[in-house]
């Protein structure tokens, strides 16, 4: 009786219906944005290409020893001795390994997405705080921004801008962004309203409660989504060498279709050892904030 019914609905129900042609329309889309707004492509993939490459060259100006001592220093900085002495360790050996050239461009691409989708990511988290109707309209397209694959990511984007870092630029802003949206709305949400309140007692302005009251509570969760924008950049721009992003990425990919294991395990400890860098730091700076201060002193 089920196989019956199974068959007669895809006899008559599904098997009429006609094939959706949802990526004919998006190829169509894509290729006409290509045309209509060529003038706009260009002039983002020229500032792109100009802020990855006078990041790179900077980061490459200085001698590989010196650059680890900055390193080292900015951990030191942000959590102590310690992990700055884990830190000028893991950079000496990648600065050990033949691509340390590669390590400073797989940094300069993910500091330029994770930067770019930070500006953008706490204001459009500050929106969805502040008002429902934004944040129901922005939690379905986040909830798509986050769970497409990210190899589909770099098919459009390589269609409006070719080949090259661009892309990998690009498309790795659209992957990291929603964790900073996302956490950046649940800090302010989670803001204490009874706070809230007195600063309206007070008199406050709306602006002034924000800026003065609801961002600085709300900033280790904002701190984390931040962490976690970095780290999907990071993720993100080893994928994209495959579309010629460079870096790390490139030699990864390379060397996967060489079947070269030194090549291949030396990049991935330099990705690793990068990731843990751009973690502990951002933690670091995280737990100096004035409200995790306050809380760890609570705890004790």
């Amino acid at each position: 009786m089920i196989e019956y019914l199974r068959n007669w609905l895809w006899t008559y129900i599904w098997k009429p219906l006609p094939d959706m042609p949802f990526g004919d329309w998006m190829e169509t889309f894509i290729r006409w944005a290509r045309d209509a707004w060529a003038a706009g492509f260009d002039a983002v993939d020229a500032g792109l290409e100009f802020l990855y490459t006078h990041l790179a060259d900077g980061l490459l100006w200085l001698p590989s020893g010196v650059m680890v001592l900055l390193f080292a220093a900015a951990a030191w900085a942000a959590k102590g001795w310690k992990l700055g002495a884990g830190i000028g360790l893991g950079m000496f050996v990648v600065a050990w390994t033949p691509y340390w050239e590669q390590t400073m461009q797989t940094l300069s691409m993910v500091l330029v997405a994770a930067v770019i989708a930070i500006v953008l990511a706490i204001p459009l988290g500050i929106a969805a705080a502040e008002n429902r109707t934004f944040s129901a309209i922005a939690r379905p397209v986040l909830d798509f921004m986050q769970t497409l694959p990210a190899f589909v990511y770099l098919i459009p984007v390589v269609m409006l801008f070719s080949v090259g870092v661009v892309p990998g630029i690009i498309a790795t802003i659209i992957f990291a962004m929603p964790p900073g949206v996302r956490l950046t709305e649940l800090g302010l949400r989670q803001v204490d309203r009874e706070v809230v309140e007195a600063g309206q007692a007070f008199g406050a302005s709306p602006a002034r409660i924000l800026v003065r009251i609801k961002l600085p509570l709300a900033l280790p969760t904002i701190m984390a989504g931040l962490n976690q924008v970095i780290m999907l950049a990071l993720s993100m721009v080893v994928i994209a060498g495959l579309v010629g992003g460079g870096g790390l990425g490139a030699v990864i990919s390379g060397s996967l279709g060489r079947l070269d294991i030194a090549a291949g395990f030396n990049a991935g400890l330099a990705v690793v050892l990068l990731a843990i860098l751009l973690d502990r730091v951002t933690q670091g700076l995280s737990d100096r904030t004035p409200v995790a201060r306050a809380a760890r002193l609570a705890a004790r």
